[in-house]
């Protein structure tokens, strides 16, 4: 596996955030129709914010991702 990362003129960079949702009382509610959707929507936000998730898991109680993104990006603004 080849590692990407960021180059400034001094600086080399790799910036990932390991996110973690979470419904509230953690709920088993990701199953049928919303699970079937969830990845789709989470791939086209990630697409809009200029990120790329590289890992992602869907459990009936939470989501699990790993999110590369530009070291300009705060996690707050997803």
């Amino acid at each position: 596996m080849e590692q990407e990362y960021n180059h400034l003129n001094h600086a080399t960079w790799e910036c990932k955030y390991h996110v973690v949702f979470t419904p509230k009382y953690r709920k088993k509610m990701l199953f049928g129709k919303i699970k079937r959707h969830l990845g789709q929507v989470f791939h086209d936000l990630a697409r809009r914010k200029e990120c790329r998730i590289e890992e992602g898991h869907l459990m009936p109680d939470h989501v699990r991702m790993m999110i590369r993104s530009r070291l300009s990006m705060r996690c707050r603004r997803w």
